[in-house]
């Protein structure tokens, strides 16, 4: 049912990979996926993809003070040497501050030019590529006109999980260097149908009202951002989170000889709504095809 559609989508649905390094050096590897809305190098992914990012802005911040304390310290010329040892040991630094913060859009030599735009209501982040060479995608994508929306809707969500991703940090050329296999990331689509809309109450400082479409299966790791689509590679939503409901029986099983209950849960998927998507492109002047159906 979705062969063709998975092929469309596939030409504009590109991974993401998110490397961050710690304070205490520890090196940690993340992944998700972009959606390549026009020529102009124009990119839509979830808003929580840019988290780390943001992170890294606040600890980069903590670092400076930390080493503030640390200088001020060491010139007090009150102090002896063990006191000054002493004091510098109390400070104690955050291991998991992060040191050095990278994204591999897709492409060798990819960043995002200028202002990031934001709808964190929504989990819809939209940002330019640049240096971007508009043949990176081969096909664009359309979507959904949010005026015509059928519950039941058979969609497919695309993204790149099951896929172990790890790199070092090389600090003589100060950059992150992807293990050895990791490159190219394949892709894995699951499909579900449109079951439900959820609603969040808007922030005071939002002048959208976000909403997100739910679908009957879960999205997964390594598809946040990436592309929830019909049966012609319609874009219908942006995948954001899974929720977890509780079908409201335990049945018992044995592990190592003891009884236990297991809880059952049926995982859905929320993505970014039609409605918030072409309101938020709409807003910020960002060129995109709208569906005639």
């Amino acid at each position: 049912m979705f062969a063709d559609a998975y092929e469309k989508a596939s030409c504009f649905t590109h991974p993401v990979i998110i490397s961050t390094r710690h304070f205490d050096g520890t090196v940690q590897c993340g992944c998700g996926a972009f959606v390549a809305v026009n020529k102009e190098g124009w990119i839509l992914t979830a808003e929580h993809i840019m988290h780390s990012f943001f992170a890294f802005q606040q600890h980069t911040k903590e670092i400076n003070q930390h080493k503030i304390q640390i200088k001020n310290i060491e010139q007090n010329s009150s102090l002896n040497s063990k006191q000054k040892r002493k004091k510098i040991n109390k400070l104690r630094p955050n291991p998991k501050w992060i040191t050095n913060h990278s994204f591999w859009w897709g492409h060798d030599g990819l960043a995002l030019q200028g202002d990031i735009l934001g709808l964190p209501d929504g989990d819809l982040v939209a940002g330019r590529l640049s240096p971007y060479v508009p043949s990176m995608t081969k096909t664009y994508p359309v979507f959904k006109d949010p005026k015509s929306l059928r519950l039941g809707t058979s969609l497919c969500k695309l993204g790149f999980p099951f896929h172990k991703i790890t790199a070092t940090f090389d600090e003589t050329a100060n950059t992150f260097q992807l293990a050895p296999g990791t490159l190219p990331l394949p892709r894995f689509p699951i499909e579900g149908i449109y079951t439900r809309n959820l609603e969040v109450k808007k922030s005071p400082d939002s002048q959208f009202v976000a909403k997100f479409l739910e679908t009957s299966s879960p999205g997964l790791r390594g598809q946040s951002g990436g592309p929830i689509f019909d049966v012609k590679g319609t874009i219908w939503g942006i995948q954001s989170h899974t929720r977890h409901f509780p079908l409201g029986f335990s049945p018992k099983i044995k592990k190592n000889g003891k009884e236990v209950e297991e809880n059952q849960f049926l995982n859905v998927g929320l993505g970014a709504h039609p409605e918030s998507i072409v309101s938020f492109l709409n807003k910020n002047n960002i060129t995109f095809t709208l569906s005639d159906y």
